[in-house]
């Protein structure tokens, strides 16, 4: 960071540094706060302890005055976290943590997701974030820096969602929210603990919208189901089950002159084609857990998935005429599973006391693919001609270790070593003249070291320091398509590396003001960095560009100011650029996709202890829409205000909340395709949007 942006960065704190908090779970209104234990560091630690920049979203965070249908509700004010929603249910939420994961054009990248310890990404690196049930979850545990390549490939950070373990009688629960453009939820969950110990959680909904822009309806059904017994004394089993089926329509982006005359429609090609998605996916899985002593225990877990999706591009039929051409039609299904054994020791009597943990990870997918022609005769957005067909499959082995070593009363040493080995195999099974045998493998290995020393001031204030080595591979989607006409796979795509540092210091505040604070600044580099190649008749490429960097200052703050009014601010400032000349981006070009300041300032008042009132303003710095930063989305500022009421009656729960989105009718865009081909860069955020809801809940 050069010398007079640390100098504008410092005058940040006077804004912010007293106010972030869309991030720890809620202090209580007493005199105490509540410990905070993190498990995404492997080990488990105290929030104190924990050498490493977290963000922890509890449950009533992530629920309160909200619609429950996507993270970035709850996840937007998270310092460090780019979290979109493109009001594009036929693509995923736009994610990216410090810069990685920004390149993405669809799906998530560059980014480890796991819900109740099973990933959410898969082997190759590709995530996804729609079969998530907000409405069950107990709290998200976002973690960013250099001990998230503890988690192996494509961990330029971490979010781990942990699934609630109810205790108590029995209780069931029911929702009803609706919202602008057609928006409704509806919900039912049970949950609660039997007299025997075992513990549930078993919760539906369903999401429809006739959505924001033209041709952007979509209608989603999630359910989600947790079974928790102990074994004994000294034993745990969990069981986690989720099934998700949606589908929608694909408006896709616009044009800067289109977005201008009306940011509502959706592209010609759009509704011409009728491009649109369908998914369906299916999981179980399972962890034992087992105190072996006082020093010793032991993890299992297990799971097995099958996922599938239909997608109509609008690829011109001219184009599809080409002899390699893949079509317009994606049609794929992937079957995967995995599994993860880990043992922790605690070594108190060593000279140097350590807590040790070493496992295994071990995960698989196999995707059977084929490309059809989105045409018959005239007619377009059908399934016409097979195009492409071929089974891929990707595997990883990980072994890693992590050690915690206790130097003295206030001082810890960190450190950690994962081997990840990737393995891609393509057999191609669609072969005929102009379109030859395209069949191929590729293996990328690479070692992750993480080091890190933390020093408690007092028990109240930690200072740490950490560094450690990234891997992100190319996923599949990356290597379908070589550049110009080519066929095969894009096998010369090597994966880009990291070398990350970070620096920070957190405080929790026990006087008159309670709450948490914490600062961090990082940087990383990184070569090879994967970028899009650009994207042409419905075929995107990818390419290595070099070296990159991305620096930055994070801050956070959670404030109980009194027992009625509590303020809550988050802000990020990010320098991602292009080290070298590559293709369009000359160096010192931002990387696209990412804004350099992100400012969320929300205030929370308790009228009396049922009734609540939320005020919230974000402020997203311009984005770049492409490597040579020839066109990009404008800065925007947006605030929100939401009103709630909880009330207890005896054996019943009553809950009811309004809010109102973009406050101000502000126009802006809210996301954007990355070095897309057509220029249509611009996904439109929605004007003044309202959304309302009740619900009420019976404990037997």
């Amino acid at each position: 960071m050069k010398l007079h942006q640390l100098r504008w960065v410092a005058g940040v704190p006077v804004l912010v540094g007293g106010m972030y908090g869309v991030a720890m779970a809620q202090p209580a209104a007493d005199a105490r706060l509540p410990e905070i234990t993190i498990q995404s560091t492997l080990g488990g630690t105290t929030l104190a302890q924990t050498p490493a920049s977290v963000t922890v979203i509890d449950a009533e965070q992530m629920r309160d005055r909200q619609l429950q249908v996507n993270l970035s509700e709850s996840l937007s004010g998270v310092p460090g976290l780019q979290i979109n929603n493109r009001q594009n249910y036929a693509q995923d939420l736009q994610l990216s943590v410090r810069g990685y994961g920004a390149r993405s054009t669809f799906g998530l990248r560059g980014v480890r997701l796991y819900v109740d310890g099973i990933p959410a990404t898969m082997p190759d690196g590709q995530g996804a974030l729609s079969h998530i049930d907000i409405s069950s979850l107990e709290r998200v545990e976002v973690l960013r820096g250099p001990y998230s390549a503890l988690y192996g490939n494509s961990a330029g950070g971490v979010i781990s969602m942990y699934t609630e373990t109810p205790t108590g009688r029995p209780t069931i629960e029911g929702g009803y929210s609706v919202g602008s453009n057609g928006q409704k939820r509806l919900s039912a969950k049970a949950s609660g603990q039997t007299g025997q110990g075992l513990s549930y959680v078993l919760s539906a909904s369903r999401f429809l919208t006739d959505g924001y822009r033209d041709h952007s309806a979509a209608d989603r059904n999630v359910l989600n189901a947790k079974l928790s017994t102990a074994i004994g004394d000294d034993a745990r089993l969990t069981i986690v089950a989720n099934s998700m089926e949606s589908s929608a329509e694909d408006p896709q982006g616009l044009t800067w002159e289109q977005y201008q005359a009306n940011p509502r429609q959706a592209s010609a090609v759009a509704e011409r084609f009728n491009t649109r998605k369908t998914l369906k996916q299916t999981q179980v899985g399972t962890t034992y857990e087992r105190r072996l002593n006082g020093e010793h225990s032991l993890s299992l877990t297990a799971y097995a998935g099958h996922r599938s999706m239909e997608q109509y591009q609008s690829i011109p039929d001219t184009a599809q005429r080409a002899a390699g051409h893949a079509g317009g039609v994606i049609d794929m299904s992937r079957d995967y599973g995995g599994v993860d054994a880990r043992w922790t020791g605690t070594f108190n009597d060593a000279p140097v006391p350590v807590t040790v943990t070493a496992g295994l990870a071990v995960e698989t997918v196999k995707e059977d693919r084929q490309g059809y022609e989105n045409f018959i005769g005239s007619q377009l957005g059908v399934k016409g001609a097979l195009r492409r067909n071929e089974d891929n499959t990707v595997t990883s082995i990980d072994p890693y270790v992590q050690a915690t070593w206790k130097l003295a009363p206030d001082w810890s040493l960190g450190t950690g070593l994962r081997y990840s080995h990737v393995k891609f195999e393509s057999e191609d099974r669609y072969i005929r003249a102009g379109n030859p045998d395209d069949s191929g493998s590729v293996t990328h290995s690479q070692a992750l070291p993480v080091v890190s020393l933390s020093h408690q001031i007092t028990p109240e204030q930690t200072v740490y320091v950490s560094a450690g080595r990234g891997f992100e591979t190319p996923t599949f989607a990356e290597l379908s398509y070589r550049t110009g006409s080519i066929g095969g796979l894009n096998l010369d795509l090597q994966p880009s590396s990291s070398s990350q540092y970070e620096i920070g210091f957190r405080q929790r505040l026990t006087g008159a003001v309670k709450g948490h604070w914490s600062a961090a600044m990082f940087q990383s580099r990184t070569s090879d960095e994967i970028v899009s190649a650009g994207s042409s008749n419905g075929r995107t490429t990818y390419r290595n560009a070099g070296d990159t960097r991305r620096q930055g200052l994070e801050l956070q703050t959670d404030l109980r100011l009194s027992p009625r009014w509590q303020l809550l601010a988050g802000y990020t400032y990010l320098d991602a650029e292009f080290r070298q000349d590559s293709g369009s981006a000359a160096a010192g070009n931002m990387l696209p996709g990412l804004s350099k300041q992100h400012l969320v300032v929300g205030l929370n008042y308790h009228v009396t202890p049922a009734w609540r009132l939320g005020l919230s303003a974000e402020h997203m710095g311009k984005v770049f829409v492409n490597d040579a930063n020839s066109e990009s989305a404008p800065s925007y500022t947006v605030a929100a205000a939401s009103i709630g009421y909880r009330k207890v009656m005896g054996p019943w729960t009553l809950r009811a909340f309004a809010r109102v989105d973009n406050l101000f009718d502000r126009k802006y865009v809210g996301s954007v395709i990355v070095n897309d081909g057509n220029n249509r860069f611009f996904e439109s955020a929605p004007g003044r949007q309202w959304a309302t809801g009740v619900s009420a809940a019976y404990q037997f």
